[in-house]
């Protein structure tokens, strides 16, 4: 079962102050990005009939027409309509990256981060998933982040309609934002890699040998 585990968050990721103008532009980008843009409506030149004038242009009393398929008659086409396009906006990644590290200190200023040792699950059940949320004692919407290996964790939390299971590679910022709880093992916490490990000592360095040695 997993356990809730002490561990020093990277103030690079979780101890910055929250930039909320770009919060909302990556977020406002990521559910533009997430629009089809598949809707479409036919003009009049699209429609069918309206091939000929519906009447004479003068001496019947009536306004004069065209066509009977235009905007304003019924079964006509659709002045301005939408057709189909792409709503995609260019984000920066820097800018993705800063809004990312935004939400997680947002979070983490809230005590709203919780890392575990590890997903001990051996077997996808549903019961040990809601298990290890009530040994946690999180309420709400809770995010939980999963390595590329926790099948058996993601099969487990799927059923649940309060959790979001997400890898670590697609962790984004909207994610984080609508989640109450963040939940991390501590092979998905962000910056874990970068703190544990040491720094490459540098090369020796072997002085050039002199003409006069050879």
């Amino acid at each position: 079962m997993a356990t809730r585990t002490s561990v020093s968050l990277d103030p690079a990721v979780f101890g910055i102050k929250p930039n909320v103008a770009v919060m909302h532009q990556v977020v406002t980008a990521q559910l533009a990005d997430a629009r089809a843009g598949t809707q479409s409506t036919k003009t009049s030149a699209e429609v069918s009939g309206g091939g000929a004038k519906p009447w004479r242009q003068k001496g019947t009393g009536r306004a004069r027409q065209g066509s009977n398929r235009a905007p304003h008659w019924a079964g006509g086409g659709v002045a301005l309509g939408p057709k189909p396009r792409s709503y995609r906006q260019k984000t920066p990644k820097k800018m993705v990256q800063l809004a990312l590290r935004s939400a997680l200190s947002d979070r983490a200023s809230e005590d709203r981060v919780l890392v575990v040792d590890r997903w001990d699950i051996s077997t996808p059940r549903t019961k040990d998933a809601k298990a290890i949320l009530e040994s946690l004692e999180v309420a709400g919407k809770v995010l939980v982040v999963l390595g590329a290996d926790d099948h058996d964790a993601a099969m487990s939390f799927r059923n649940r309609p309060d959790v979001h299971i997400i890898l670590a590679s697609e962790l984004n910022a909207y994610d984080v934002l609508c989640a109450d709880w963040v939940v991390f093992s501590e092979a998905t916490l962000p910056g874990a890699n970068d703190r544990d490990a040491a720094p490459a000592a540098p090369a020796p360095v072997t002085p050039a040998a002199e003409e006069g040695d050879q």
